[in-house]
């Protein structure tokens, strides 16, 4: 086999295997825009109560600040989740980096790989649990109709 087949199939196996993770970063690349929409909405919505803190009652005064302060505690849930995922993502264009790498220096990277991938999934478990930490938040505080 010449070095150039040898180069060929090397690519196309290292291209195999990167497969996998670039789906994963797809995913993730999902759930970043959900959690940057739900982001959004959080700070977009504390805007609006800012605003109205000085033209209410001082009766619904403290309400609006109780309110405030769950959004606070949102948008710093969703930080986190998104700072999590961000980092999930980072691992993981490592590891497809280092599956090429690895194709083309010919050395064996399957333990450092094996560990940025569970550096990954923890850091994806941790973003998901920040994530389900503010939705529960969201929806203990839930108020639907007059207040």
């Amino acid at each position: 086999m010449s070095v150039l087949e040898f180069s060929d199939v090397s690519v196309a196996h290292a291209i195999e295997l990167a497969v996998a993770p670039v789906f994963l970063l797809s995913g993730i690349g999902a759930i970043l825009v959900v959690l940057t929409n739900r982001l959004g909405r959080t700070i977009d919505r504390a805007r609006v109560l800012e605003e109205r803190l000085a033209h209410v009652s001082p009766q619904l005064l403290a309400t609006l600040r109780a309110d405030l302060g769950v959004l606070s505690q949102r948008a710093k849930l969703i930080s986190r989740a998104i700072t999590f995922c961000t980092v999930t993502a980072l691992l993981i264009c490592m590891v497809i980096a280092i599956l090429f790498l690895s194709a083309f220096a010919r050395f064996d990277a399957s333990l450092f790989v094996a560990l940025l991938f569970i550096a990954a999934m923890l850091a994806f478990f941790l973003g998901l649990l920040w994530f389900l930490r503010e939705i529960y938040l969201a929806t203990v505080n839930l108020r639907i109709g007059p207040r």
